[in-house]
């Protein structure tokens, strides 16, 4: 009409938006075929199909090919479709797409949950991409609450919000694991390398006077007192020379990650499996599984490892002030932290997990995150980011050479670990090269 007509965009802008919405109705019906013109001119044309072929045609090869599928279900809930990992975050929200049985929303209440789901992996000013299908009893939700028919009110919020932001962290948790095996990995006792030439094989077996590596997950251990059992990587300096053992021929169940086979520049670890060649950023890989025991020991009472001699350092007057007021927020982290003088301060006792840090420089970045963010509040919202900080300088430091034991029990511990595809900053912790990827870059086959 002449009164809307004076409030236009340019020609490319109104097509933009038609765009949009096209896009939005071709996603929420795969099984019809679709086909946008402009001025006379083909711009896309879907064919009928399934779900994955049309997100692969609609947001492409490359997030098919970073996002995880999602099927969870709860009594009458359904949760489906595929969700991004952080590797493929985007500055903005454009390849955001939920649905509420089959009609596109963006309800704050939903968009809270998928933001909670991925607040653990996902930092920064970075958005999630995914395309989502939430479907529900019609009689659950009124979708009459909005002129544009995009927001909805349910009639159990609470319950809608949990089933989706627990449906999507657990899809998103596990997705080394999930693509290797729907069963759960059972405990590896020992390690085993099938390298291209012959080589003694090594197994490493968790030592009562030797310390070598023992490839288990984090658990609390059986007795009394705040004991538990050593993970794989709680302490990367402590080792003895593996002992040369015989392992089965024929192992149960092929590891995910494979098995490794050397190390380039002290920053990332090689490893063969049943696909190729599998690259790992050690540091990102090892900051992934230590946040995530801290974030499991914190939950009951942290393991404390009394320092034999103090750590003494120098600090400013306000890290002596930050240390003073904020010294049960450090204890519950698992620090003893005294004054040692009137610009010094000495640590007696450190988590468990984190016992070969640097403290000096582990103490400075918590005081720093506990000075900018001093509300009592804020410091219990913002428990994971100081659990981060630690887990980031308790990590293994590039240049560090490790031994094939070594390298396999991080492998091992990566396997383990829940969204040990990526680092705490939201960066993948390895990378998949198949054989064929390979040959490619050789010209094989040609």
């Amino acid at each position: 009409t002449p009164a809307r007509r004076k409030f236009l965009k340019s020609d490319s802008t109104e097509f933009g938006h038609c765009d949009d919405v096209f896009r939005r109705i071709a996603l929420a019906r795969p099984d019809v075929a679709f086909q946008l013109s402009h001025n006379g001119r083909l711009s896309l044309r879907l064919a009928a199909g399934d779900a994955e072929r049309r997100a692969r045609e609609i947001l492409g090869d490359d997030f098919m090919a970073s996002c995880r599928f999602v099927d969870v279900s709860s009594c009458a809930l359904r949760l489906s479709g595929f969700a991004a990992l952080p590797a493929y975050a985007r500055a903005n929200r454009d390849a955001q797409f939920f649905y509420v049985n089959g009609r596109f929303v963006r309800d704050k209440l939903i968009q809270h949950a998928l933001r909670e789901a991925y607040a653990d992996i996902l930092h920064g000013n970075r958005h999630p991409a995914f395309v989502l299908f939430l479907d529900l009893d019609p009689a659950g939700v009124d979708v009459n609450v909005h002129p544009a028919k995009t927001e909805v009110r349910f009639r159990d919020g609470r319950a809608i919000h949990q089933f989706v932001f627990h449906g999507l962290t657990r899809s998103l948790a596990n997705p080394i694991q999930a693509a290797a095996t729907a069963e759960p990995l059972a405990p590896v006792e020992t390690f085993r390398y099938a390298g291209p030439t012959e080589q003694t094989r090594m197994a490493v077996e968790e030592a009562s006077a030797s310390p070598t590596f023992h490839a288990t997950t984090f658990s609390r251990a059986t007795g009394s007192g705040n004991t538990y059992q050593r993970s794989a990587l709680e302490n990367l300096a402590a080792y003895g020379n593996p002992t040369p053992a015989t392992l089965p021929a024929d192992p149960t169940r092929p590891a995910p990650l494979g098995y490794a086979i050397g190390q380039i520049h002290g920053v990332f670890v090689l490893a063969q499996n049943e696909a190729g060649l599998v690259l790992v950023d050690m540091h990102a890989a090892h900051e992934r599984i230590l946040y995530e025991q801290l974030k499991h020991i914190l939950d009951g009472n942290p393991g404390v490892q009394r320092l034999l001699i103090p750590a003494v350092f120098n600090a400013s007057k306000i890290e002596m002030a930050t240390a003073e007021e904020y010294a049960d927020t450090l204890s519950h982290l698992g620090f003893e932290i005294a004054a040692a003088g009137p610009n010094e301060l000495s640590v007696r006792s450190v988590p468990a997990l984190l016992g070969r840090a640097n403290v000096s420089e582990l103490l400075r970045a918590l005081l720093a995150e506990l000075r900018d963010f001093p509300a009592s509040e804020v410091i219990a919202a913002r428990r994971n980011e100081l659990l981060a900080t630690m887990a980031c300088h308790g990590a293994v430091r590039a240049n560090r050479q490790l031994t094939l034991p070594e390298m396999n029990a991080l492998l091992r511990d990566m396997e383990a670990t829940e969204r040990a595809d990526q680092c705490n900053h939201g960066r993948p912790t390895w990378t998949q090269l198949s054989m064929a990827d390979l040959d490619k870059l050789f010209m094989r086959g040609k």
